[in-house]
């Protein structure tokens, strides 16, 4: 839905939520939850959908047959669909998802001919002159680049990718972005490493030469087309974990030239107290499914761990107090979980900006634990955690 704020951004949730990795699955759950969820936070307007595709259901959304059947679906229920997760590739439900949620990365051509066709698709359903964002993974997974050739892969993939954008933008006038999402963890994690990421790869030299021979564009207007078509998704969630100060971090990104394609409304799990008590505290979250990496807080040192057995283990080695942060996404409507609270004060932050100025045109609460958070977390109706969601975040924007 899009709201009456600064820059009419639009709302919507993560359609990642739903289990199914082939179209039928998805469109499926898509009939079931979204003329319940429009009718409760959007029934005198048209709703947007944040549609979540694997490999598999790109290659058969990309039949004509089964998009045009799925606009009409669309038309039908006064939705529209204005953003694309394009970052799992394979399964992302009911199995160990862990460090594979971000193969292939960057440096496979596999992701590159994925996000390619995630943006054909998304160019044929979003309604006309409706810019669109396709949000996909933050180059690789740290422990997988450890040459200067991996990043020079990584970063030849994400100019090849809006080289494809700016084809579309040609032919037709549509304006796609990718939204390149930092996550503890991987290649890029903080938002500092991708301003500089962005600055020093992305839209350097080289950068523009290879975008420049791909298109056809003067090599002068290489660097705003690139700027253009190459941003940023900033996950609240993520950012919290890293223990940044939201606004700060958004100025940050702002202050580069970067554009923010999509911020996703997401919460962390946070606990402080004695190290003994960490995995009693927080152990229930370890889900086996999801990579749940943990950032440690003491006496102003970061220590980082990659997933929450690595936490646990080294908590038992000590007993000092600390604060640690978890990634985790968890309800946006809850600030505490019993003895567990939430980043809740970060999203919080970042909704507040958005009411006084333009953060980002898309906005998408991304919950995507539903199934796999222990019961007190969730009341068992996935629809109502939803509308309740939407409805949360849309009261704190005033909108």
């Amino acid at each position: 839905m899009q709201l009456d704020l600064p820059g009419r951004p639009h709302l919507t949730y993560c359609s990642n939520i739903h289990a199914g990795e082939t179209w039928d699955e998805i469109d499926q759950s898509l009939r079931h939850y979204i003329p319940r969820v429009k009718g409760e936070v959007s029934p005198n307007a048209p709703m947007g959908i944040g549609l979540r595709l694997s490999a598999v259901a790109a290659h058969e959304l990309s039949d004509p047959g089964a998009r045009a059947r799925f606009k009409h679906f669309l038309a039908a229920q006064d939705c529209y669909v204005f953003t694309i997760n394009a970052f799992p590739y394979g399964n992302f439900h009911g199995e160990r998802v862990k460090e594979h949620v971000y193969e292939p990365d960057w440096r496979s051509q596999d992701r590159l001919r994925f996000t390619n066709q995630v943006a054909d698709i998304l160019d044929g359903i979003a309604p006309p002159g409706l810019g669109a964002s396709i949000s996909t993974v933050p180059g690789a997974f740290r422990a997988n680049v450890t040459t200067p050739a991996d990043i020079a892969a990584i970063t030849e993939g994400f100019v090849r990718a809006a080289a494809h954008l700016e084809t579309i933008r040609q032919r037709n006038g549509r304006m796609l972005v990718l939204a390149i999402e930092p996550e503890p963890a991987c290649f890029l994690e903080t938002t500092a490493e991708a301003v500089r990421f962005f600055k020093d790869h992305l839209y350097a030299g080289p950068a523009r030469e290879l975008f420049s021979q791909l298109t056809g564009s003067p090599l002068a207007a290489a660097e705003a087309a690139l700027r253009r078509h190459l941003t940023l998704c900033f996950d609240v969630c993520h950012s919290a974990v890293a223990f940044e100060e939201t606004q700060e971090a958004l100025d940050a990104v702002r202050s580069a030239g970067i554009g923010i394609g999509k911020l996703q409304l997401s919460s962390a799990l946070r606990a402080t107290g004695q190290a003994a008590t960490f995995e009693r505290l927080l152990g229930h979250f370890d889900d086996r499914v999801y990579l749940h990496q943990t950032v440690q807080r003491q006496d102003g040192l970061l220590t980082r761990y990659t997933d929450l057995p690595d936490a646990f283990a080294s908590a038992q080695r000590g007993d000092a107090g600390a604060e640690w942060r978890v990634h985790c996404h968890v309800p946006v409507f809850l600030e505490h979980y019993g003895t567990v609270g939430s980043t809740q004060k970060n999203l919080r932050e970042a909704l507040s900006l958005c009411r006084t100025r333009e953060v980002s045109p898309h906005l998408e609460v991304e919950t995507y634990t539903w199934a796999v958070l222990p019961s007190g977390a969730r009341n068992g109706d996935l629809g109502n955690d939803i509308v309740r969601e939407l409805l949360w975040v849309r009261s704190e924007l005033g909108a």
